[in-house]
């Protein structure tokens, strides 16, 4: 594809005022996080006795190695379970085409366009009446019912993508419906899987009103849950909350940082195939 000087000009001029809009922040949030506690910095300027203590008194004031604990217990209950179940609903909807599969399909649409917002009071009550209210399984049962349609037809959308042939092959070679499934289309399935896997693992990370509204103990949150405690018992303190929420921010974007390759890769792919 050729492109003009002014178009490919214009296009780095444009990915500049978009990498602005989204560092900006990011670097004030730093900055504002080395002023001395208490005090309340105006604009982006640089401490003259920058305060690296917050980091660490933020660390122990939110107990984030408990609410480390904590996330990641969540994390283990919801990501791998969301992983299997779309994968063997994507798998019988977009391979297999079970009879009604676009009816399922439809419908697994239609949860796309259920607003979060919405299901969280019907959702509290439910929980309550488990008696799961104030536990982790409060927040990861959930989770996975509301990750459901997305991940499915995510899924979804690869193994349609996959040639029929490909299983027919596989069949008249003698495999069954479970090996035609975990030995031929999951490993072609790794790109999907890894990328849905970092969109569940940031997603469940930074996971706020959920954990909000269905545990009162902080320590038993997600670790943006327990900021919203933090913020209440330090909301005053403008630079110790920039540093929580900098240290809250940290993993996330390392995850980002270590898989951008693998996600970029399956999106990518999806692309092509489409």
């Amino acid at each position: 594809m050729i492109v003009s000087r002014r178009e490919a000009l214009l296009g780095r001029v444009l990915l500049l005022v978009l990498m602005a809009v989204t560092i900006v922040p990011f670097i004030s949030l730093f900055v504002t996080a080395l002023h001395p506690g208490g005090t309340y910095p105006q604009g982006i300027t640089w401490p003259a006795q920058p305060q690296w203590g917050n980091f660490a008194r933020a660390f122990e004031a939110a107990q984030m190695g408990k609410l480390l604990g904590s996330t990641l217990l969540i994390e283990l209950g919801v990501v791998p379970a969301a992983l299997l179940f779309a994968t063997m609903a994507g798998f019988a909807l977009g391979q297999l085409r079970i009879r009604g599969h676009r009816v399922l399909l439809v419908l697994f649409l239609l949860g796309l366009t259920l607003p979060f917002e919405g299901v969280v009071i019907p959702l509290y009550y439910q929980v309550r009446e488990m008696g799961l209210l104030g536990t982790r399984w409060a927040i990861v049962l959930p989770l996975l019912g509301l990750y459901m349609p997305f991940a499915v037809v995510w899924m979804r959308a690869h193994f349609a993508t996959v040639p029929a042939e490909l299983s027919e092959a596989a069949r008249v070679d003698g495999a069954g419906l479970w090996q035609l499934f975990w030995r031929i289309h999951v490993p072609l399935a790794r790109p999907a899987l890894a990328s849905l896997g970092i969109l569940l693992f940031l997603w469940t990370w930074n996971q706020f009103l959920l954990a909000i509204v269905m545990v009162d103990d902080p320590t038993r949150r997600t670790m943006a849950g327990a900021l919203g405690a933090f913020q209440g018992q330090y909301g005053t303190d403008i630079p110790l909350l920039c540093a929580g929420s900098l240290l809250i921010l940290a993993p996330t974007l390392l995850v980002f940082f270590i898989f951008q390759r693998q996600f970029a890769a399956a999106l990518l792919a999806g692309a092509v195939k489409g």
